[in-house]
């Protein structure tokens, strides 16, 4: 829409508030509310002033002074607030206007606008699954004397001998059989149907909705595919509509990538392909149907894919889900059809439209802004050198022997070391200005001085169960 559009709409739907909304540095999605009726046509280049230093990683107290510029083509009424018009917003400088380096959407649109400039192609599309678990209670606490979590689930397998809950009796998904039950041992079809229609109404693309493997309640809703920048702003929408749906319910949903333990965690498994004038570039006789150029960006994404983690697995619960025996990845291979690989290349249909390559690494807990720029930069540099991806994965990794293992290159094992591969091995995110050195380093300096080390300084429940008695 245009701005004046907007203001159509508004008057149309009687609109009486404007959310303004945008994502911090880490990857929350932040908002302030004005009244409708001081939006007009200038507010759309004007914008409206906020305090920067309030928000993580970004302004000093002494130049803490920011713009919001609302985008028109993002707005969609809120399906939860009463009259209420939402649009995102990219961050300036007042005295400037200059975009934000550190907005991580101005990351995207920059990123974008440098692969246009290289006339590899001119859309990246971008296809995510992004997966989640919907909790019926979860408590959790950290102090000086003690440390805990609690989640719980009605469906979940260890409630199988609760006395008193005749919910869902005796249907309780075991450990690792989660995929695609029907009710009533699904107990959440109708909260992901009304997830999936509220996506829609507000113009996010659905492709289906299904139970997931794990136990306790995991849950995937595909987007259809669409340009990167489109892409992350559909996943903030994604986030706020999933989170407020399962409140409705009277329940709790996390992105967060391993929240049980013993079971599949959750992944933002990215398909992805590139196009100009319209035609698909990834579609030839190579490996799996791919063409040159796809085997090319897949070599990008696997030469850099231990820099990558550190914004597309960018937590240390991240690491807890990329272990072997749960379909998660963890060797930096590619394979036709085979889910234990890092890059997998679907069979799903021969049509040259539809040929892509899925990136089954990351996870929610991302930045999607800046998580699906660096792969486009890894996959840009990959075509650009020429970067062969290796050998294909035509077996189980996880039926592997010892030394068949050993041969493979494996994913970061912490978000410590993801972060010191991402200080050696940034240059190619540099290109273009697409990142700064600044956002490289406060990214580093954020994530290792708020999470690692507070991470590493706590005892962990756990260390009481192995060393209380020593």
């Amino acid at each position: 829409m245009t701005p004046r559009e907007v203001l159509a709409l508004c008057r149309e739907r009687e609109i009486q508030a404007v959310d303004l909304r945008f994502m911090d540095f880490p990857g929350t999605q932040k908002h302030f509310t004005i009244p409708a009726k001081i939006l007009a046509e200038k507010s759309f280049e004007d914008g409206f002033g906020f305090d920067g230093s309030s928000m993580r990683g970004w302004k000093a107290i002494n130049e803490s002074d920011m713009l919001v510029v609302p985008q028109p083509d993002t707005a969609f009424v809120d399906p939860f607030m009463s009259n209420t018009l939402v649009m995102t917003c990219n961050i300036q400088d007042p005295i400037t206007r200059e975009d934000y380096a550190k907005d991580p959407r101005n990351v995207a649109r920059k990123a974008e606008s440098y692969m246009r400039s290289t006339k590899i192609a001119d859309v990246a599309n971008f296809g995510p699954e992004a997966e989640f678990f919907i909790f019926d209670d979860v408590r959790f606490d950290q102090n000086e004397h003690e440390c805990y979590y609690h989640v719980d689930s009605i469906e979940g397998q260890w409630n199988r001998g609760k006395a008193g809950s005749t919910q869902n009796a005796g249907y309780k998904i075991r450990h690792k059989e989660g995929y695609f039950p029907v009710p009533p041992a699904d107990t959440l079809q109708e909260a992901r149907t009304e997830m999936m229609l509220a996506l829609m109404e507000c113009g996010v693309d659905v492709e289906a909705q299904h139970h997931e493997v794990a136990t306790g309640g995991q849950c995937e809703i595909d987007m259809k595919y669409a340009p990167l920048l489109k892409t992350a702003d559909n996943l903030l929408r994604y986030k706020y509509i999933v989170k407020n749906v399962a409140v409705r319910h009277g329940k709790t949903a996390t992105f967060m990538p391993k929240p049980l333990w013993n079971d599949n965690g959750s992944g933002l498994h990215l398909h992805m392909s590139l196009w100009k004038d319209g035609k698909p570039l990834f579609a030839g006789s190579r490996y799996g149907g791919l063409s040159e150029m796809g085997m090319y960006a897949m070599g990008g994404i696997l030469k850099h894919a231990p820099a990558l983690f550190a914004f597309c697995c960018p937590t240390t619960n991240s690491y807890k889900r990329l272990i072997a025996g749960f379909e998660a990845p963890i060797n930096l291979t590619y394979s036709y059809r085979n889910r234990s690989a890092a890059i997998r290349i679907p069979v799903h249909s021969p049509h040259p439209e539809n040929k892509r390559f899925e990136f089954r690494c990351p996870d929610s807990s991302s930045n999607p802004y800046l998580a699906m720029s660096a792969v486009l930069m890894a996959m840009l540099d990959g075509i650009q050198n020429k970067i062969d991806p290796g050998h294909p994965l035509e077996k189980d990794i996880y039926d592997l022997k010892p030394d068949e293992l050993a041969e493979l290159p494996s994913v970061p094992d912490s978000l410590e070391h993801a972060l010191q591969a991402l200080r050696d091995d940034h240059k190619f995110l540099l290109t273009g200005d697409v990142f700064t050195e600044d956002v490289i380093d406060t990214w580093i300096w954020y994530k290792t001085n708020q999470e690692v080390a507070a991470l590493r300084e706590r005892p962990h429940p756990y260390e009481f169960a192995m060393y209380y008695d020593i």
